[in-house]
């Protein structure tokens, strides 16, 4: 069920925290205390083609729980607020990270009592027009349903207002909202509280996750 490449997306470089596009420093910079926020508004214009959830948002408390984080804050969209320890727990979280998005998703689904998610893999290093196509169908129907995406990924990528974003370790995010009917996504990122919440083209998306995967 899970390639090599899928299963090889472990987090960031063990004793690095990296965040908003370079080495932050020694591990101790990322862990800063939880937060709690919304960084994206709350929409429901569906005709406007855009909408956003609410993020009770905290950051991740150490360098490795990126998934546990993205997860709780993915998960708080529902108005759920689950122990983060306990979800890495699930997961199989290490200090190597998590494993794979294959195992998140079981968690969410477990979280949300139903079979809501499911895990969509991009093997290649590039994601092809018909991979963008169906991550931008499947963020818009997530969101539409009222609940936020989860992704795997792993490099570099820039943000619609130049931001650069690197986590060459790799990394997990929450998506929590759309924007031109799914081509630009609004994105949670637990790594920083500073950059909590940033926007992405879709096409910059895709092959951020390219190799790893994403649930939805």
């Amino acid at each position: 069920m899970r390639t090599n490449l899928i299963r090889n997306a472990a987090l960031t470089a063990a004793g690095l925290a990296f965040t908003g596009g370079a080495i932050a420093g020694p591990v101790t910079a990322a862990h800063a205390a939880p937060t709690e926020g919304k960084p994206t508004t709350v929409g429901q214009d569906r005709k406007s083609g855009e909408r956003e959830l609410g993020v009770r948002y905290e950051a991740q408390p150490n360098f490795y729980y990126c998934g546990p984080a993205a997860a709780r804050n993915a998960l708080s969209v529902q108005g759920k607020n689950i122990d983060v320890d306990a979800m890495a727990k699930q997961m199989g979280t290490t200090e190597a990270g998590t494993n794979s998005i294959n195992d998140i998703t079981p968690v969410l689904n477990k979280q949300t009592g139903k079979d809501a998610y499911q895990s969509v893999e991009i093997r290649q290093a590039k994601a092809d027009d018909k991979q963008t196509d169906k991550l931008r169908a499947d963020i818009t129907k997530a969101i539409d349903e009222g609940h936020a995406v989860v992704a795997n990924i792993a490099g570099t990528a820039t943000d619609t207002d130049g931001g650069v974003h690197s986590f060459e370790g790799g990394h997990y995010i929450s998506v929590v909202g759309y924007r031109d009917n799914g081509h630009t996504v609004t994105i949670a990122d637990s790594a920083d509280p500073a950059q909590a919440s940033y926007r992405m083209s879709v096409d910059n998306l895709a092959d951020w996750i390219a190799t790893r995967g994403y649930t939805a």
